[in-house]
């Protein structure tokens, strides 16, 4: 097994990941149903996700020591101690979703009172406000980049460029979200309800691959876990929770939409500027 993890590295980590990290799901759903009910999700659910919370960054751990040692071990706390990095880096990071949000937010608005933000709803929004940042810290960057970026992308890195390994790592991470989503998007009959499972999906493949490009490219320049790890979980709280829509459906499909449009066009930038400046990394 471990002659096989280490001639097949990124394909041991995604299987193995995707099997811990879906383990508690299909566990509880062999007993309560596929997908759940929403009353099962709400209650339940926080329960089930824990293994696909610590997937990515106990099978990163351990495969950081099985392929590199103690030395890989050290070189990898080194990077998640690293946090002394030009500020402008946590600028980007910290503000770069929130920014571009409230502007998609400001522009739409003027059409539809649909794309209000949750924030200016919430009778307590201080603590509507705390919530996202810690479910985007805990929930989303602080754990999951121990494993991608700590991981996985220096693996993708020895063998492609900065949006050919965004890319790939993109499509999996995508694909990681797709059965906690599916097995929250049931009604309270238990049945699937398309209007919370079609949103999510899209999201999955038109925002998260794109996004992580983004999260490579800042990883790349910084050599720095913190940086990436702010900067997923500035996604996961403002446009799942602060800056979220109240309306699901098509509302929420044209501001995915919107904001994937411009992911989409900075990928595309970035890439243009590495065969213009003809960069000696691999090819992308």
């Amino acid at each position: 097994m471990k002659n096989f993890i280490k001639q097949h590295p990124l394909f041991s980590y995604f299987l193995v990941t995707f099997i811990v990290s879906w383990a508690g799901i299909f566990v509880v759903a062999i007993f309560l149903g596929m997908p759940a009910t929403s009353d099962t999700f709400e209650n339940i659910g926080p329960i089930a996700l824990i293994p696909t919370l610590l997937g990515p960054p106990i099978v990163g751990v351990v495969f950081t020591g099985l392929l590199y040692g103690r030395e890989g071990l050290r070189s990898l706390l080194a990077k998640f101690l690293r946090w002394k990095v030009p500020v402008k880096w946590y600028l980007i990071a910290l503000l770069f979703v929130p920014v571009t949000l409230c502007l998609i937010l400001f522009i739409l608005s003027r059409f539809s009172p649909d794309y209000y933000p949750k924030i200016l709803l919430q009778p307590d929004k201080t603590n509507f406000i705390i919530t996202g940042i810690l479910t985007g810290l805990l929930g989303g960057g602080l754990f999951e980049e121990i494993g991608w970026t700590g991981f996985a992308t220096p693996e993708l890195r020895k063998r492609y460029g900065v949006v050919k390994s965004g890319l790939i790592l993109g499509f999996f991470w995508g694909l990681w979200h797709f059965l906690p989503v599916y097995w929250g998007s049931g009604d309270v009959n238990g049945n699937l309800d398309w209007s919370l499972f079609l949103p999510g999906l899209f999201c999955h493949y038109t925002l998260l691959v794109p996004y992580r490009v983004l999260l490579v490219w800042l990883h790349e320049k910084t050599n720095s876990l913190p940086p990436v790890i702010l900067m997923h979980a500035s996604l996961t709280a403002f446009i799942l929770f602060i800056l979220n829509l109240n309306e699901g459906g098509l509302p929420l499909f044209v501001y995915y939409s919107c904001f994937s449009l411009i992911l989409w066009a900075l990928v595309w930038l970035c890439a243009k500027k590495v065969r213009c400046t003809h960069c000696s990394s691999p090819s992308q």
